[in-house]
This record gives C-alpha cells, structure tokens and sequence, in this order.
C-alpha cells in the first residue's frame, strides 16, 4: 500500500464530498436532528428525585448507532456509484493498489464520521444537557470508532451490491440485527443463549459496552479499551476483507 496514492485517493473523495450537499447533511446534520427526535420523546417524562433522564442512557447510545447508520448507508451508496459510474474501473487500471483505494476511502469517509461525531455529541451535551459519569473525550472516540466501523461494512457490502436499491437492501441483513441486539432494547443476559451467542460477536455490541462503561465510571476502565480495541480490529478486518472482495468490473 502506498501512503501518497491512499491520501490522494482521500483527497479526491473529499473533494467530491464538498460539492454533494445532500450527502454533507446527511452525514452532519441528520444525527443531529434525529438525537433532537429522541431528546423530545423523552420531554415529559416524570422520574422521582434522584432518577436519572432516559435521555441521558438512550441518547448516550444513540450518539454511536446513529453515525454507524449515517456512514453505512453513505459509503455503501458513494462506493457503488463510483463502480457503476466507471470511475473505479478507471482506477484499477492505474498503478493505484486496490489496499490505496479502499483505505483512502476508508480515510476520507473517517475525516467525515470524526466531524459527525463531534456535531452530535456537541447538540447532546451544550443543548440537551447530557448528564452521564464519564468525560465526553471518550464519548466522541466511542462515537468515531463507531461512524468509521459503518464506513468499513459500507465498503464492503457495496462490493455486492449492483444497484443504489441493492446497497439499500443489506440495511435489514447488516445493521438492523446488530441494533437489536446490542443490548439497547433488552440486556444481553436477558436473551436466550441463541440470541445472547450471536450479540456477543457483533461489533456494535463493544460499541454499546465501551459506552455503558463510560456512562459509568468517571475515568477509562480496562474494560472500556478492551472493546475499543475489539472495535479498532473489526474494522482495519473489514477494511482488509472489503479490499480483497474489490472486484474490477460491476458486471
């Protein structure tokens, strides 16, 4: 892999990001208005003295899934209109390594899950006044890992997928799942030994470990860079899969 064409790829998906508005505010501000969602779901609730706000343990989680949604969605679609288009085919015949071009993708779309990530956690914390143990540092690297682990299964579904509607399509089979299970709706221990075995290997679920972690204990626990390890793995593996699932020719 060479450093220079894996940056020029970046560059260029960059360059190409900053003329796309609709993706620009798919990727900063929907996030942000569906956490605003949430928040007023949650408006007039009333707790006894002392009872923390749903918002402060629902929205915490919500400030990973929904970037992992966001950036899954974007790159799956941005990577398969580059295929179809005939601009990868282009590419590939260039002394670009296929490593290059899925990395800079890869980079270019993590520039853009960081800033996701901090516009979020920003409206969470200044607006709505999130109100958890831990420092919001780690919050925004749970965040970021998160966002650049739906860019990595991004990359990668779209090297199976022939049209917009097909990339769409592994919505309910890739990320639906992880959702369900990752302990948001019901804890883990609480599911059948079928249901808790398939969440104990899906990445989303350290993302929501790491978080509860954090929600939990005012300094980083062994516990929490653990799953940000685990997480930090999961995705240069998918990264790696994706590049040798690259195919030169979308039909």
């Amino acid at each position: 892999m060479d450093a220079r064409m894996m940056l020029a790829t970046a560059g260029r998906v960059l360059d190409q990001l900053r003329h796309d508005r609709r993706s620009i505010a798919l990727i900063l501000v929907v996030p942000a208005l569906l956490l605003t969602a949430v928040y007023y779901l949650f408006e007039n609730e009333v707790l006894p003295p002392g009872m923390p706000r749903t918002f402060d343990r629902v929205g915490l989680m919500m400030l990973a899934i929904f970037p992992f949604v966001v950036m899954f969605l974007v790159t799956s679609i941005t990577m398969l209109r580059e295929r179809t288009s005939g601009t990868l085919e282009r590419l590939l015949t260039t002394p670009v390594h296929k490593a290059d071009l899925l990395f800079g993708y890869g980079l270019a779309f993590s520039i853009m899950a960081a800033l996701q990530s901090m516009v979020a956690t920003a409206v969470a914390y200044w607006i709505f006044n999130l109100d958890i143990e831990g420092p919001t540092g780690y919050v925004v690297m749970i965040a970021v890992i998160n966002a650049v682990l739906g860019v990595a299964l991004g990359l990668l579904c779209s090297a199976f997928a022939r049209t917009e509607f097909q990339a769409v399509q592994f919505m309910p089979v890739v990320v639906v799942p992880q959702i369900l299970l990752c302990g948001l709706f019901v804890p883990r221990d609480r599911m059948n030994d079928v249901l808790e075995s398939v969440s104990n290997v899906l990445p989303l679920t350290f993302s929501v470990d790491a978080l509860q972690e954090i929600a939990a204990h005012p300094e980083a626990t062994e516990q929490l860079w653990q799953d940000a390890g685990i997480m930090a793995a999961i995705v240069l593996a998918v990264l790696v899969l994706a590049a040798l699932t690259l195919r030169r020719r979308s039909a």
